[in-house]
């Protein structure tokens, strides 16, 4: 048995093994022992001289690897402190000696269970036991233990050490090491808890409900941003592990400057609002509402649309379209000051017309999947509000909503009462959106109270309001919207229902010859 070998001494077990060779071949350089175990020691072994871990426990690995770290000979050599006399006699004791250097990271649970083929037993099995044992140790004795799981920092490490480590020993270093190591075990162990959470999440517990008592978000730095909605704001952005296909996260940047943290939240919300559309669609944002949305026959048509909606708002503002971009659509997007154009891809003219502006930013969605349930979390002082977010597409079924007037809705009433529907729900309360030809042409948002978000819709539309219809994400207290929107020239609405005073409202609508919908739903946006 090896165990009290003398000299420096790393152990190395990453399933990681990005750079891991060279790192061993600096740490032999400097005269350390490398101890290693399975999949590691086979990597290294034809590289620099290793010791299988066995020698050092004395012990074979059993249970297919399940066990060959947990033994006192490698979790003593960690945990020693080397400033307590009595510690490194206990060592000597049993034949022990220090790891300086412990370069471990964990099995790929992430990424395993993020296959969408992934079963059960497979998760299970790549839930790391004896891993984050050892980074813990070597992290709580980190004034004496390097501790590493993150490959980029070994040539940091190799530096380090090979200069004592600067003014303070390296002791800094150390410290954010296993800072970073507490990191990633803590992630790890939130990735298992909430896929078993997941397993069932159909099961409730009696007086808690759906939610479990403690959660976690597992989060990694993907970028650090130029700064945050303001220039006095430091920002980044952080993602899941592994980052959902499909998403704004996911985006693979094909031109133009970096993204900056109000561009990621514009075309977050910019995706959102395409994605409830079929036919094509675009969509164009300012400030998380849409200042324009239509459908057309092609993304060529729908962006014009768009664009005419609200032609002065969309300056500066970002793009998404629900289908490839093409030429004939880019060139009616060259025209303007656009910050961001996102699509699920951009053909080959495309990109020669749109990358001919430096400034713009283009976003391909390599994955461009359907909406599917996910935690929607907001941050207060002291905490978060989580919620399931409004994903599911919205639309109108007329067997399902309830006309409530004397006139129900023609067809082509219906087709464009549904299309504001669906837009409404992703505008700032109180929100009113009026819409004509399958594109919006006024939309009040973020105001106090909806007369207001309905006069300004109205004011923004002009002329063509009148023939428009009119959706509301909430009921009505009042008459004013309906009678407002008669005034107008508008003639079908659609709205919740749900006021003590709906009877005014359908009265109004009635006066005017007003159709006029209770959907039951509403779509409340803070």
């Amino acid at each position: 048995m090896n165990g009290g070998m003398g000299g420096k001494r790393a152990l190395i077990s990453v399933s990681d093994k990005r750079g891991v060779v060279d790192f061993a071949r600096g740490l032999a350089a400097l005269g350390y022992t490398i101890v290693s175990t399975g999949g590691t020691l086979a990597a290294l072994k034809p590289h620099v001289p290793v010791v299988p871990v066995s020698e050092v426990t004395g012990f074979p690995e059993i249970l297919d690897g399940r066990v060959k770290t947990l033994h006192p000979m490698v979790h003593a050599g960690i945990l020693a402190r080397r400033d307590r006399p009595e510690h490194m006699e206990a060592l000597n004791r049993i034949g022990a000696a220090p790891f300086d250097v412990v370069a471990v990271n964990l099995y790929p649970f992430s990424q395993t269970v993020a296959r969408p083929e992934c079963t059960v037993e497979e998760a299970l099995e790549q839930i790391d036991i004896g891993g984050p044992a050892m980074v813990r140790a070597a992290a709580k004795n980190h004034p004496g233990v390097w501790v590493i799981v993150n490959p980029d920092r070994y040539r940091q490490v190799l530096e380090a050490l090979s200069s004592g480590g600067g003014p303070d020993g390296g002791a800094r270093l150390r410290l954010e090491l296993a800072r970073e190591a507490f990191a990633h075990t803590a992630a790890y162990d939130a990735s298992i808890a909430q896929y078993l959470a997941g397993l069932a999440e159909e099961e409730t517990v009696e007086g808690l409900g759906a939610w479990p008592e403690r959660s976690a978000l597992v989060l990694v730095r993907s970028r650090t941003l130029r700064y945050g909605e303001n220039p006095h704001q430091k920002a980044a952005l952080y993602t899941e592990s592994p980052v959902p296909p499909g998403t704004v996260a996911s985006a693979e940047q094909l031109h133009g400057k970096e993204l900056s943290f109000n561009n990621i939240h514009d075309a977050h919300a910019a995706l959102e609002m395409v994605r409830e559309f079929d036919p094509p669609a675009v969509a164009a944002v300012k400030h998380a509402n849409p200042c324009g949305l239509a459908v057309g026959a092609t993304v060529a048509e729908a962006f014009r649309k768009a664009r005419d909606s609200d032609p002065v708002s969309i300056f500066g503002g970002i793009v998404a379209a629900n289908r490839p971009v093409d030429a004939e659509a880019a060139r009616s997007m060259a025209d303007l000051f656009l910050e961001v154009v996102l699509a699920p891809g951009f053909e080959p003219e495309a990109l020669d017309i749109l990358t001919a502006k430096p400034n713009i930013r283009l976003l391909r969605i390599p994955d461009w999947r359907p909406p599917a349930p996910y935690a929607d979390w907001k941050r207060v002082g002291g905490g978060w509000l989580v919620q399931e977010a409004d994903w599911r597409p919205e639309g109108l079924e007329p067997a399902r909503e309830r006309v409530v007037t004397r006139r129900a809705p023609s067809p082509e009433e219906w087709e464009q009462l549904s299309f504001a529907w669906k837009v409404v729900k992703h505008v700032k309360s109180n929100a009113i959106v009026l819409a004509r030809d399958l594109a919006t042409v006024g939309i009040g948002a973020g105001q106090m109270n909806r007369i207001t978000a309905a006069r300004l819709a109205i004011e923004q539309a002009g002329e063509r309001a009148r023939g428009s219809v009119l959706a509301s994400e909430a009921f009505f207290p009042f008459p004013d919207v309906v009678e407002a929107a008669a005034q107008s020239g508008i003639t079908a609405i659609v709205q919740p229902g749900g006021s003590r005073r709906d009877a005014d409202s359908i009265a109004a609508a009635d006066r005017a010859g007003i159709a006029m919908v209770f959907t039951g739903r509403r779509h409340f946006r803070h």
